[in-house]
């Protein structure tokens, strides 16, 4: 924990209950049970919104959440696609923090708030009662730094909205990290707050001495009781098209190694069954699956907690208009809760050392975590973390002493969800009708650490093996943002080396299907032995006239060169006409362009694939294809909100 100025301070090992007296020591008191309750008056409230893909905004506004409740301000804490935004008219203050992804885009919660934010018909004064701030979390190294929160601070003020202070912009080039930003920002925006709605009297800020309740009370069930089965533990086949919520279980098909075994990377091309789901799809989407953690870690977790593993609970909010967590069944199980909701193989968080700090018996240990937890501790807490990549169960380890003290009340504040993660679909259900494929690299490196680096979720689907009977993984379909010609006419250029040539194999598929044969496609890979995927698909189609195929193989050769099927006729230089669009070019990112179009022209005295007619042509020639109908895939890497990816 810090103090306001930054400093570390005590933690009791202790929590605050809606009934205790903590009067006495502590600068902040909370005098009785009453005293919470007038605090939470309601004209005394704060709406904390968050846009985040991987949860980095989110666990920050979490944060500000814990701090509101220390100053007694009664506080919910959402995605921005789960508030109203209609009822924006009637909070009177709101701090939003959101993260930017990829190209400028927002976080997938918070799509449909932004639309509606963005109408045009919205008229100009109507936010005008609104305090707000906005904290954006982003990465400068991304052309669009913080794009999302500056553009939704200028909207909010469009609308009539009173900014609390300038837009804040978290930097994870920083070297401490957005926190740089974040911790003056904070303490700017209470001394804010505070000025417009003070305290109540008799009633000041709880100390960071005092734990503040959990979220969820987890009551054990006796043994006794009737138990609805095992089958409330699968995801069940939906009513409606499948989503978050309401996952498909597609059972898997097959799980093909697609490298060779002399290879350090394994790949897996990965088949499920999708009959009876709904679920449909085109080229360029994306499939989003739920991991859950292997069973040797989950046993290693229930060990270091002393928790029994076939104990059934159900979870009770500790204040009203808290809602449960809609993927856990009631009542559930500890091994299904550590199976397939904590998070244990994440890179623990600040918050996580924070809250761990008071449940330490053993002053060494406290020390230690408050030191992680605190503003001057962030370098050495990503050295021992982040650089390392320090699992959160791996850190527990560490701490043998605090963990077996950890109130299982704290588990859900302690160890965020498992999030699911995204695949491009790499079939065609006009080529596989009732299927989906994905192309899946095993994530596995080294670090300092003496075990390897494992990604949570491909090292899960890579051990599924459907030879041992029926195994199914929780799926459901999103939109992806790559964009193919409305005319499957339009010949197109594909660029997809490595494992980005899954969305690719789900275009090209669905291309051959409906006869198209203007279909181009860049690869590139080490070793045309041991990582060329699709070989063999690949030169079929190139045989029919299906397909052009250009390949490089960067371990094979001294300088890695395209090499060629027959060009077609496009792509010569005698009738190339860089004015008109012939091809839709899609590559992998949208950097991707200009270097492409680069290559694919020559310069003066270069060996391009399309010569340019005269050297001093060259320049404006790519700026001409520059103008083709290019679309890209933005990375799933996230300004600000990057995790540890697998």
């Amino acid at each position: 924990m810090t103090s306001s100025d930054g400093g570390a301070v005590p933690v009791e090992s202790r929590s605050l209950s809606l009934d205790d007296d903590v009067s006495g020591s502590c600068r902040a008191v909370v005098t009785s049970a009453a005293g919470w309750g007038r605090c939470m008056m309601a004209e005394r409230r704060l709406l904390v919104l968050f846009g985040s893909q991987t949860g980095t905004a989110q666990d920050t506004a979490e944060r500000v959440g814990r701090e509101a409740k220390r100053r007694h301000l009664r506080c919910r804490v959402e995605a921005l696609d789960s508030c109203d935004v209609a009822n924006l008219i009637h909070e009177p203050l709101v701090v939003f923090v959101c993260a930017t992804t990829g190209q400028g885009d927002p976080p997938d919660n918070m799509k449909m708030f932004w639309r509606f934010l963005f109408r045009k018909s919205l008229p100009a004064g109507s936010l005008c009662q609104l305090d707000y701030a906005v904290l954006g979390l982003g990465d400068s190294s991304y052309p669009k730094f913080n794009f999302v929160a500056k553009k939704l601070h200028k909207r909010l003020l469009q609308l009539g909205g009173n900014p609390l202070l300038p837009v804040a912009l978290g930097d994870d080039q920083h070297d401490l990290g957005p926190d740089a930003v974040v911790d003056p920002w904070l303490v700017a925006l209470w001394d804010k707050v505070l000025a417009l709605y003070p305290l109540p009297p008799g009633l000041e800020i709880i100390s960071p001495d005092v734990r503040l309740p959990p979220r969820y009370t987890l009551h054990y069930v006796p043994e006794e009781s009737p138990w609805p089965g095992s089958e409330r533990l699968q995801p069940a086949a939906p009513r409606a098209a499948p989503c978050e919520l309401h996952p498909f279980a597609a059972r898997v098909l097959a799980n093909r190694r697609v490298t060779a075994q002399s290879h350090f990377q394994d790949v897996r091309l990965i088949e499920f069954d999708i009959a009876g789901s709904g679920i449909t799809f085109s080229a360029g989407d994306v499939v989003m699956i739920q991991p859950q953690n292997c069973p040797e870690d989950v046993q290693q977790f229930c060990q270091l907690l002393r928790l029994e593993p076939h104990r059934r609970f159900v979870l009770e909010p500790t204040e009203p208009g808290t809602s449960l967590p809609p993927l856990l069944p009631q009542p559930c199980t500890i091994q299904y809760l550590v199976t397939h909701y904590l998070d244990i193989s994440c890179v623990p968080r600040r918050s996580f050392f924070e809250l761990l700090a008071y449940f330490s018996p053993n002053e060494l240990e406290r020390e230690k975590l408050q030191e992680f937890s605190s503003a001057q501790g962030q370098e050495e807490l990503y050295s021992y973390c982040n650089r390392p990549r320090r699992t959160t169960l791996e850190a527990l380890w560490d701490f043998p002493h605090t963990t077996c003290a950890i109130p299982a009340d704290y588990l859900l504040d302690l160890i965020p969800r498992i999030r699911p993660r995204a695949f491009s679909i790499a079939s065609s259900l006009l080529a596989h009708p009732e299927r989906m494929q994905i192309l899946v690299a095993v994530v596995r490196y080294k670090t300092r650490l003496s075990k390897p680096r494992r990604g949570l979720c491909s090292t899960w689907l890579a051990s599924l093996s459907p030879d041992k009977g029926d195994v199914h993984v929780p799926l459901w379909v999103k939109k992806g943002g790559m964009k193919f010609p409305d005319d499957p006419a339009i010949p197109v250029i594909m660029i997809g080396p490595g494992t980005g040539v899954a969305p690719f194999r789900a275009a090209i598929q669905e291309r051959v299907a409906l006869g198209r044969t203007g279909n181009c496609l860049f690869f590139g890979c080490r070793h045309k032995s041991k990582d060329f995927y699709c070989q063999t698909e690949w030169e079929e189609l190139v045989t029919k006239g299906f397909l052009t195929l250009f390949t490089a193989f960067s371990r094979d050769q001294a300088r890695a060169v395209f090499h060629l099927s027959p060009l077609p006729p496009r792509l010569t230089g005698s009738t190339a006409r860089w004015d008109e669009p012939h091809w839709a070019v899609v590559p992998l990112a949208s950097g991707d362009t200009r270097a492409f179009n680069s290559s694919l022209l020559s310069d003066p005295g270069g060996e391009g694939l399309c010569p340019a007619p005269h050297p001093g042509e060259w320049e404006a020639a790519v700026g001409a294809a520059e103008q083709w109908e290019c679309s890209c895939l933005p990375g799933w890497e996230r300004q600000g909100d990057a995790s540890g990816g697998g």
